[in-house]
């Protein structure tokens, strides 16, 4: 290597020098005095000081600086220091490393130790919801919202204020100071007030207290789900077997109070939940995009394979036909900030309390399976059309059904629900439907 004493007039005459082959991106000037000390010129004319030398049999290269901010003598004590280090074996670039990684330890114990004193259950709640709610159907999402609300806001049909939600009084706590010992307070308290809205809160909880112990800061807060803990579940009551359904001869009472719900939309949302037997979360999400009137067939999204088609049979047709297309949503709610149906059960419980029921959103869901056994719908199709994951290896890995079949039994089922319900239905051509 050609060596030559830096001087301010030299480097600042020295230009890049395209090699014969015209490949190379830099042209490298060595100093004579300093050993090791190199001037690197771009192709642009950008001049950077460099170090190189051999260490344990290897070359190693440092750029030391741009030569407008390094004079020449700075950058010779620089060369000279970093050829002492790499003399007694050691690499500078090892300690520059090691200084770069302690510099953000520290940095990142800070964050922490600030997270620690300042983050509260309520922060993280909030960064939790925002992180992980595209995942979520809108009534889950409803059902966060509701169980941290602070309460004391006016009601959109109701002179109450609304109540604090299940998880509201550990909203102000700071997120280190959840231990068993004060999750099992709030359950002894919160489970005597409402045992059932205590454990899905619980539940939710649990779900968020996970999160946190993978997040890239609090999961050095939260070491262990508190949740879990045996003293918090001793206080909160276990959940009874659920069997509300409708049954055969109920049908004509369900229908006519359902019939006469104010809001269209819940109207029609409800009794395609019979007819359909899709879960609640699914079927309030459906848009007009997602309804095919040609082929008959409605796509919703599915929990357990992501989307699944399912026929569209003539009477769901017609009451979706029959809905105003106010958005993209065909159960649309003027009132929701999602603009579609948020919360339908409310009125469906007030239509059940006037026809003398007790059924649940997820009691029709069970309902459609129970009344399938009156027509002998082999229990395939049943599922396939409701979306329970396969049983079985004939189910999982060797039936494919073809939509018409599952129409087939799809419209049978609707029709004899229809007529024990006592409702006359006669589809016509062009997409017209009496009914009586």
């Amino acid at each position: 290597m050609k060596q030559e004493n830096f001087t301010a007039e030299r480097v600042a005459g020295f230009k890049f020098k395209p090699s014969k082959t015209g490949k190379n991106n830099q042209t490298v000037y060595w100093d004579g005095k300093a050993p090791g000390l190199g001037l690197r010129v771009t192709p642009a004319g950008a001049k950077a000081f460099i170090f190189e030398t051999k260490l344990n049999g290897q070359t190693i290269r440092m750029t030391i600086g741009d030569s407008r901010t390094w004079g020449i003598g700075k950058a010779q004590k620089e060369a000279a220091r970093l050829k002492t280090m790499t003399d007694q074996g050691i690499d500078p670039r090892q300690v520059i490393a090691d200084a770069i990684a302690a510099k953000e330890a520290k940095a990142a114990a800070l964050v922490l130790q600030e997270a620690r004193e300042t983050v509260t259950v309520g922060t993280a709640w909030g960064e939790y919801i925002k992180a992980t709610k595209s995942a979520w159907g809108a009534l889950h999402l409803l059902d966060h919202e509701k169980a941290m609300q602070a309460g004391g806001e006016k009601r959109t049909r109701s002179k109450m204020l609304t109540a604090p939600g299940a998880l509201a009084s550990l909203a102000t706590v700071r997120l280190v100071d959840i231990t068993p010992e004060l999750l099992a307070e709030w359950a002894k308290v919160e489970g005597v007030k409402r045992p059932a809205r205590t454990r899905n809160a619980r539940t939710l909880f649990s779900t968020f207290l996970n999160w946190c112990a993978a997040h890239p800061t609090y999961k050095a807060i939260v070491t262990s789900n508190a949740a879990q803990s045996t003293d918090v579940r001793k206080h909160i009551s276990k959940a009874k077997p659920k069997n509300d359904a409708l049954q055969r001869e109920q049908l004509p009472a369900w229908f006519a109070a359902v019939k006469q719900i104010g809001n269209p939309a819940i109207s029609a949302y409800v009794q395609a939940m019979l007819l359909t037997g899709a879960r609640p979360n699914e079927l309030v999400t459906v848009r007009w995009a997602d309804v095919d009137f040609q082929w008959n067939s409605l796509t919703i999204k599915d929990k357990v394979e992501g989307l699944r088609v399912i026929p569209l049979t003539p009477y769901v047709a017609h009451l979706i036909a029959a809905l105003p297309r106010r958005n993209e949503w065909v159960f649309s709610s003027l009132t929701s900030a999602s603009g579609h149906l948020v919360e339908p059960r409310i009125a469906h419980d007030k239509a059940c309390d006037v026809a003398g029921l007790d059924v649940t959103l997820h009691g029709l869901r069970r309902s459609f399976a129970s009344l399938c056994e009156w027509i002998e719908m082999p229990a395939g199709i049943g599922a396939q059309i409701q979306g329970h994951k396969p049983q079985g290896v004939r189910e999982q890995h060797y039936i494919r059904r073809p939509l018409d079949l599952l129409r087939m039994w799809h419209v049978k089922i609707e029709a004899w629900i229809l007529n024990e319900a006592g409702i006359q239905f006669v589809p016509v051509k062009a997409g017209l439907h009496a009914v009586k």
